[in-house]
């Protein structure tokens, strides 16, 4: 063979994959920090979270599609938390695994079940936050030919969704329409001016959660007294046209972040125009709870609307589907359940004949009725009028292609889901904490490592340069690829993980004895170690690769039916195992060969074969003392 071109594809993987390290995607700052891994929570500190998604009604998992929507909408609860970095994974069928690196992190809400909530829409006023819109530009109504756009949803992506002009009506299989009466004219309430109007009725009888109040009065303190006076006046969207120092005066709350706009009074939210739909719409999770007050929720993150109290849960819904109707045309059909019909029928009627709280002229739809709400988490899916009272299976009609009527049925259906997330691991780890588990782990890896040599040089000489030589090389391609991996799939360098490139080392000492201990044998026979290499290495080659595999094989099961960081140790002992067998091929056979052509190699102390090579220098005496007799 020729060793030359073995050591040659060697040397040509280390420079690509170092170029990689220093050069690819995501390589920043100094050389330092190009040469660090991604690290996992246990070693830089952080939280994570393992939850479980479980179907209360027959225990079966939920489908890929319904766990990726769950996936979405707990990454935006994450992202939140305004952590840079943060995971959100799902792992097998039911598991959903999160990790926030930095510090501790209460992530008891994110795996609450999505809330779906049907609620009627009040009011509709601008959402841009802007200080002074434009004179001539009144509050948008809804189009009746507005055609649906990718909407504000729970999930990161966009999904496509019924718009303002979207309608819901019955299905032809449940019998038509329920009758009502014409929807009254609601005239919207005029703007009333913030020195004459008195304190909001919302703002001082809403029921204040246990220390809500306490936030509520640090975010007074912080817009002043007379931005939160001229706020709680407000009766109406406040008309900044029309007195421009009102807009400087509720200046302070285009300021305010998204957690301490969720604590302020609902109308106060709605009737500020410096608080705008990118605030709302980053609302922690839960902010809009509570279905018995009203809220308020954005849709397109441009019209923010005045909700009311929710009359139909997520819950009442049995499924929800996108079908065709008899004009080739997608609608998205709702099929509800129990008790469900009835609130729904409940709803419908009194969004259609605009009874108990009125919808104003801003919140009509096309056809002069209200207009229902679908809101998930904190913002709003759709927003269909109203056709009729629907008594039976529903429709949500629009200019819906397949995948926006699917992206709104999924988001329904997921929603209707009676799903839960049971957790199953919730670790802490300190800034400090990890970096002494970093510690540990890199000094046991040493460890390991150093016994191994010392065993190598003691048992092998000459040898054991081989087996320190093979180490470092599979050390240094591991550590290569583990930082382009952390950059390219997020793969995070664990605790665990260093366990299994620690137990990766006694899969490489295997090898090593399998190899020396058959040359051992083939000089024992009579050979010269030139021909025993060769030999050698053809018997141990199958056995070294049987024994790889069968590691191999353990690391894929154990990360197939893992979670957390034991999946973490399978990807490492794997990627271990499989770096060593490019070594065993590309470098520990090419240099046993040259080592077999040198002079030391020959020498029984020196190269460690001691044991195999005196019983055929013993025996060439006595075959020469018989041929001279």
């Amino acid at each position: 063979m020729r060793p030359g071109r073995q050591l040659a594809v060697l040397g040509l993987i280390f420079v690509v994959l170092y170029l990689m390290v220093f050069f690819s995607g995501g390589a920043s700052g100094g050389f330092k920090d190009r040469l660090e891994p991604r690290l996992g929570l246990d070693l830089i500190g952080g939280t994570r979270l393992t939850l479980e998604a479980t179907n209360s009604i027959d225990g079966k998992p939920p489908t890929a599609e319904n766990l990726e929507e769950a996936r979405q909408i707990i990454e935006s609860r994450v992202n939140a938390y305004g952590v840079a970095e943060a995971e959100v994974v799902t792992e097998g069928n039911r598991n959903i695994v999160i990790s926030l690196p930095g510090e501790n992190r209460d992530l008891t809400d994110v795996g609450s079940a999505a809330e779906l909530r049907f609620r009627k829409v009040l009011k509709v006023a601008d959402g841009s936050g802007a200080v002074a819109p434009p004179a001539a530009t009144p509050a948008p109504a809804p189009s009746g030919s507005a055609s649906p756009k990718p909407s504000g949803s729970a999930s990161p992506k966009p999904s496509g969704s019924a718009s303002a002009g979207a309608k819901a009506s019955a299905s032809p299989s449940a019998g038509g329409q329920g009758g009502g009466a014409p929807a009254p004219s609601a005239s919207a309430s005029a703007p009333a001016s913030p020195s004459a109007a008195a304190p909001s009725p919302s703002a001082s009888a809403e029921p204040v959660p246990q220390g809500v109040e306490e936030q509520r009065k640090a975010v007074q303190q912080k817009v002043g007294a007379a931005a939160w006076q001229a706020a709680t006046a407000l009766q109406a969207p406040a008309d900044l046209t029309t007195d421009p120092s009102l807009g400087e005066k509720l200046k302070p709350f285009g300021t305010l972040s998204a957690r301490e706009v969720a604590v302020l009074p609902a109308e106060m939210q709605f009737n500020v125009p410096t608080i705008g739909c990118a605030q709302l719409d980053q609302r922690p999770a839960a902010s809009i709870k509570d279905e018995k007050q009203k809220a308020v929720a954005c849709e397109d993150g441009v019209q923010k609307y005045l909700l009311d109290v929710a009359k139909v849960l997520g819950t009442d819904v049995g499924d929800a589907n996108a079908v065709l109707d008899q004009t080739s045309s997608w609608v998205v059909s709702l099929d509800f359940k129990g008790k469900g019909q009835e609130k729904w029928t409940s709803l419908t009627r009194e969004a259609f004949t605009n009874e108990g709280q009125a919808c104003d002229q801003t919140a009509l739809g096309q056809d002069g009725k209200c207009r229902v709400a679908v809101v998930l988490d904190n913002k709003v899916v759709s927003s269909p009028e109203i056709q009729g009272v629907l008594t039976g299976d529903s429709q949500i009609t629009g200019s819906f292609d397949n995948k926006a009527a699917s992206a709104l049925a999924s988001q329904l259906r997921y929603g209707a889901l009676p799903v839960t997330f049971e957790q199953q691991d919730k670790v802490n780890i300190t800034a400090t904490l990890g970096a002494s588990h970093l510690r540990a782990g890199l000094l046991a890896a040493g460890i390991g490592m150093l016994l191994v040599i010392i065993y190598s040089f003691f048992y092998y000489r000459l040898l054991g340069s081989v087996i320190f030589l093979s180490l470092v090389l599979s050390a240094l391609l591991v550590f290569g690829a583990l930082v382009v991996l952390g950059r390219q799939i997020g793969f995070t360098l664990t605790l665990a993980g260093i366990a299994g490139m620690i137990v990766s080392l006694g899969v490489a000492a295997d090898s090593f004895v399998i190899y020396f201990e058959r040359l051992k044998d083939e000089i024992r026979e009579g050979r010269s170690p030139r021909s025993a290499v060769p030999r050698a290495w053809i018997r141990a080659r199958r056995t070294i690769i049987s024994a790889n595999a069968i590691t191999l094989m353990s690391a894929v099961v154990l990360y197939v039916v893992s979670v957390g960081t034991v999946k973490g140790f399978a990807f490492a002992l794997g990627l271990a195992t499989v770096l060593d067998l490019v070594v065993v091929f590309l470098f520990r056979h090419p240099i046993m060969t040259m080592f077999a052509r040198t002079r030391a190699f020959l020498s029984p102390r020196v190269s460690g074969l001691g044991r195999a090579l005196p019983a055929r220098t013993e025996q060439a005496p006595r075959t020469s003392r018989v041929k001279e007799a």
